[in-house]
């Protein structure tokens, strides 16, 4: 008896369960189709909406207008906020100050004078020129060397064109061997400061000073500098040295020389020799007279 009892029990249970499972399957089925019905007449109802906007801007062409010019107004106010920030980042920097050492310097009268000369007979940009006449009167002063002398070196060997290369590989302004003088490039930067105008500058009024010394005389030393010391003529390099040296000082003085009858970048004669000093000083001993000429150089 109580068997039968529970077995009843179970049955009713089972079956309760599952007429709350079709209820709930019911219900299910009911939100679905409700939510089906409302989107699709949503979507109907918003089709006709875009439909009806449509013809009535086509038919009222102010409407159109002012629907173009409130929304142009929307995009104007959406796009300031977000592009300001890369308007402003895309500012030009501050321009950065130059360093002390690499403003210009202040030309002389004299100077100026000078680099005016040397611009037109050479037809070289004025300004860069002026800065090598700064450097090579600075210099000059220092070691006592005649500036002008420097730049008649500077017009015969490579006419103002700092990337002027040799056959047998001097290099620059000053035409200096690279090779050779390596050890002078070692401290303004390595050899490719041979183009460096004012690197090589530095290095060839350097090797000058050497040459001059040991032959004591302006002319001798620039016979080692051309790389002819132990030959019998240098083909008449130190005597367009000399020319080009008075002309400078012809304009230093005040004087015009005449910068139409010119030779472009007029090269010293080929060097049958490496620009090297020898390896003692000559045996000739340079007379008083010579002696002063070297040191009053820097004084003209």
């Amino acid at each position: 008896m109580t068997a039968l009892v529970n077995n009843r029990l179970d049955f009713n249970i089972r079956t309760h369960l599952k007429s709350v499972r079709s209820g709930l399957a019911t219900v299910a089925d009911d939100i679905a189709r409700g939510f089906f019905d409302i989107t699709h007449n949503s979507f109907a109802l918003l089709g006709l909406a875009v439909v009806f906007a449509v013809v009535t801007l086509m038919a009222r062409p102010d409407l159109r207008d002012a629907s173009e010019v409130r929304l142009m107004a929307w995009l104007q106010e959406r796009r300031a906020p977000v592009t300001a920030p890369a308007v402003a980042a895309l500012k030009a920097p501050a321009p950065v100050e130059p360093a002390a050492a690499d403003k210009p310097k202040a030309l002389s009268s004299q100077q100026a004078a000078v680099a005016s000369w040397i611009s037109k007979k050479y037809s070289v940009a004025l300004e860069p020129v002026g800065a090598l006449v700064a450097e090579a009167f600075e210099i000059g002063h220092k070691v006592k060397l005649d500036p002008t002398l420097i730049l008649a070196i500077m017009a015969i060997e490579s006419g103002f064109n700092p990337f002027a290369q040799s056959p047998v590989g001097a290099q620059g302004l000053m035409q200096v061997m690279t090779q050779v003088h390596h050890d002078k490039y070692a401290k303004v930067g390595g050899k490719l400061a041979a183009f460096d105008p004012m690197a090589n500058l530095r290095v060839g009024v350097n090797v000058l000073q050497e040459c001059i010394t040991r032959a004591g005389s302006v002319e001798g030393g620039l016979k080692y500098y051309v790389g002819a010391a132990s030959l019998d003529s240098d083909s008449g390099y130190a005597d367009k040295v000399m020319t080009e040296h008075a002309r400078l000082l012809a304009v230093v003085g005040g004087k015009h020389p005449p910068t139409t009858a010119r030779v472009f970048a007029s090269p010293a004669p080929s060097r049958p020799i490496p620009v090297s000093l020898p390896a003692e000083a000559s045996t000739q001993e340079p007379n008083e007279k010579s002696a002063e000429e070297v040191a009053l150089l820097g004084q003209s």
